[in-house]
């Protein structure tokens, strides 16, 4: 019988799989049968994360590196392809969760977000493009944000380089479409597990009772909710999507 969601035999690199949402990620791509490469910056927390994968009965790799260097992105993709001899499946998920006012902006804070949710989601792309080519196809899933197609006060440097990762995945799904290399964003709403720098309110007043009125399902997701959709985008499940960007927010933006 075809399991179009079984990932079993294939290799997933997913970087900043430390925690929140790239951790959820990996523990999806384990459960449904892939080697995971899991990374991060911090050696304790990518370990980690494999550890649980391996507890699970799952098969996992962890590899530290920083993604904003193009030679350790190379290096990533290298670690993946020692372990497994091949790449299929890459996420990329690390995240700068950097934002305040637009106007108290930094050159710093602007540079370092788009440095971490941009540029180095391209150089992971460019280095996973060749050893995907040669295995004759793949998918590159981003983890962007419904703040790439709606306002946020507060978000200008986090919602631009989510933005842009919109048109990247598009323009990167046309180059390498004819090298069966699909491309696609997982735009996440309001979640249960918070980054480090917690929520930015949309408006004034209570942000929970926001996410309640402003989300028509009514609630935050739950972590493994956003871990689904990445294993269907993952796997042959979608493999006629690509150039696309799935919002999963509780219906958020249809608001």
């Amino acid at each position: 019988m075809w399991q179009p969601f079984d990932l079993t035999g294939r290799t997933a690199v997913v970087t900043g799989s430390g925690r929140g949402l790239g951790k959820a990620a990996a523990l999806g791509l384990g459960a449904a049968g892939a080697h995971v490469v899991t990374n991060a910056r911090t050696p304790e927390t990518c370990a980690a994360t494999a550890a649980e994968i391996r507890d699970a009965g799952g098969r996992a790799s962890h590899h530290v590196a920083d993604i904003t260097e193009r030679a350790a992105c190379d290096d990533l993709i290298v670690a993946a392809l020692e372990a497994t001899g091949r790449l299929d499946i890459l996420v990329c998920n690390a995240a700068s969760n950097l934002h305040t006012d637009a106007a108290e902006v930094s050159e710093e804070m602007w540079r370092t977000c788009l440095d971490i949710e941009l540029t180095g989601y391209f150089f992971m792309c460019q280095a996973a493009y060749r050893p995907m080519r040669e295995r004759g196809g793949g998918s590159i899933v981003f983890i962007a944000s419904n703040s790439s197609v709606v306002g946020y006060a507060g978000l200008v440097t986090v919602a631009t380089a989510k933005g842009a990762l919109g048109q990247l995945a598009r323009n990167l799904a046309v180059e390498w479409g004819p090298d069966n290399i699909r491309v696609n964003t997982m735009n996440p709403g309001y979640t249960e597990h918070l980054p480090p720098a917690g929520d930015v309110n949309p408006g004034e007043g209570d942000l929970e009772d926001e996410v309640r009125n402003l989300t028509p399902l009514g609630r935050r997701g739950r972590i493994e909710e956003f871990a689904d959709p990445v294993v269907f985008l993952a796997s042959d499940a979608s493999a006629y999507v690509t150039g696309q960007s799935l919002m999963v927010d509780g219906g958020y933006c249809i608001k």
